[in-house]
Order: structure tokens, then sequence, then C-alpha cells
């Protein structure tokens, strides 16, 4: 039995369990011939015949029977523990980072949080808020997210959401005490909460256009964040103006929290996109995230 090979062994209980050569030959992947002389020196080997052949089948002896019941459920549990392997491979695990700026969490993320985690149970979802424009490379993110016209050309880029524009807000209280602003340039006249996106960087001057002009105006206000969200807050609360994506402002302009104007001059930003280096082979875990945050509007 020492010099019994293992392929010889399943090549034994292919044919018991199909009770034909052909059969069992057509599922190993080799002829009914060299099948019959594989058993027949098994046998040879054994000093027992396993099988009885007739003209029209193939039968386990009593001593085959036995064989057949000592290894087919060491065999089967063989099986069940490569497939198990194949599944530990596949199946979608590991930690993913993604730098990116809170409104973009509330736009294209947070919709999609609670069911990818449910589907994906083995995977850890880590999100960098940051407006600096982080390297993903040097600083080894998996992703980052940028509108579509930001992404370099040495990056795969994979649109997460619609085109979207910002929207000049204020709220009730302020335009009490302040004209409503007529033209962008009124702007310079009001108290607006600004943003900067990185520290060293310059403040954002807003950007509008008609007519196919466009333009930027350089706003004035006590605030500065470098987080679109409390830009939002402050216009929510009547400190200023705010310069907001239209979808966050969407519910405050609803319930007339917010009042908007403007809005002839404001222009459509191509999606954010979620871009990332090149890959040759992208994880389980990296390829379903793609897929999960993949813009299908």
């Amino acid at each position: 039995m020492a010099h019994t090979k293992v392929n010889d062994l399943q090549a034994f209980l292919a044919v018991a369990r199909d009770q034909s050569f052909t059969k069992a030959a057509e599922r190993l992947g080799i002829t009914p011939s060299a099948l019959s002389h594989t058993i027949r020196a098994l046998e040879e080997r054994l000093g027992v015949r396993l099988l009885a052949r007739t003209t029209r089948n193939v039968a386990p002896t009593e001593a085959g029977e036995r064989l057949m019941r000592s290894i087919a459920p060491l065999f089967d549990q063989i099986t069940a523990e490569v497939e198990a392997l194949g599944e530990l491979r596949d199946k979608p695990r590991g930690t993913i980072r993604i730098t990116c700026t809170d409104d973009q969490i509330e736009m294209c993320l947070r919709p999609m949080l609670a069911g990818f985690l449910k589907a994906y149970p083995d995977i850890t979802l880590e999100f960098y808020v940051d407006y600096g424009f982080t390297n993903v490379v040097e600083e080894r993110f998996d992703a980052g997210i940028r509108l579509g016209e930001a992404i370099s050309k040495d990056m795969i880029a994979v649109r997460i959401g619609p085109d979207w524009r910002l929207v000049v807000v204020g709220s009730p209280t302020y335009f009490e005490r302040s004209p409503l602003p007529t033209s962008p340039h009124d702007l310079t006249k009001h108290a607006c909460v600004n943003i900067r996106h990185r520290p060293s960087g310059a403040i954002y001057a807003w950007e509008f256009e008609k007519n196919g002009k466009a333009f930027t105006v350089k706003v004035d206000g006590q605030l500065v964040f470098n987080s679109i969200m409390h830009v939002l807050n402050a216009a929510v609360d009547g400190i200023g103006l705010g310069y907001v994506p239209e979808e966050l402002a969407a519910p405050y302009l609803a319930d007339g929290r917010l009042k908007q104007v403007l809005a002839d001059w404001c222009p459509y930003f191509q999606g954010y996109h979620l871009y990332y280096p090149n890959r040759r082979q992208a994880s389980p875990a990296f390829s379903a995230f793609v897929e999960a945050l993949r813009y299908r509007g």
C-alpha cells in the first residue's frame, strides 16, 4: 500500500462511483484505456480485485466496496478543504484606505456604506478626510477622490457620481439684514464664509459662469474653514453666505433654513471620480469596493 499512488485511488473511486470507465475517464480527462490500465495496476499491487467488470457495467467487488467506503470520505474532505482555501483566497477581505473630503463622503460614500459593509464583513474601510490633494502613492493610500478634471493622466479614474454644482446660500435671518445679491460681483459687499483647502494655499475664489463666460470672485468674511461642511453650517447659522454643493444644501433649502441666490450663475463641475495607480492585479476587496462605488446613472 505504501507504493499506491493517490491518483490511482482517485481513479478507482471515480470508476466505482460512476460504475463506468467511459464516464469516469471523461470526468478525469483521460482515455478509458488508460484508466483501465491504471485500475489493473492498482489491483495487482493490492493483490485483490476491486471492480467486477461485465460487458454492460462495472461494479465494486466486496473489497472494492470496503475500500470505497473508507477512502471516499477522506477524498471528499480533501476536496472540501481545497475549495475552502479557494474561497478564502477569493473572498474579499482586508483594509482599504481612501483619502477624500467630508462632502465626498456625504455625497458619494455614505449612501453605499451600510450595504457594502454588510455584504463584505471582512473588509475594513478607512477614510482620511483631507482637502490638501494628498499624493496617494507617496502616502500609501489605495485610492483618492477628486473631480474628473483634476486627475492626472497616469491614474485610473472611475466615475462615482453625477455632475454637480456649488450654490450660493444664506439663511433667512441673514437676508433680513442684507440685500439679495443680483450678480456675483455683489458678493464683495456681503459677509461670506470662505474655504482654504491647504494651510499654505490660497483661499478659494468662488467660480461663476454665464453666457459661456467664466470668472471668479474673491469674497471676504470673518470665517475661513478647510471643510465645506462647516461652511454649510455657518450659512445655516446666519453668519454669512456659503458656496456649497447643491446636494448638501438641498435639505436646508427644502425646509426653508437656507435660501439660494444667483442660481443662473453657478456652473456644473465634472462629477467625482475614484482614482488610483495602475495596478496589475487589484485585490478582491478593492475590486469589490470599486464596483460598489461605480456610478451607473
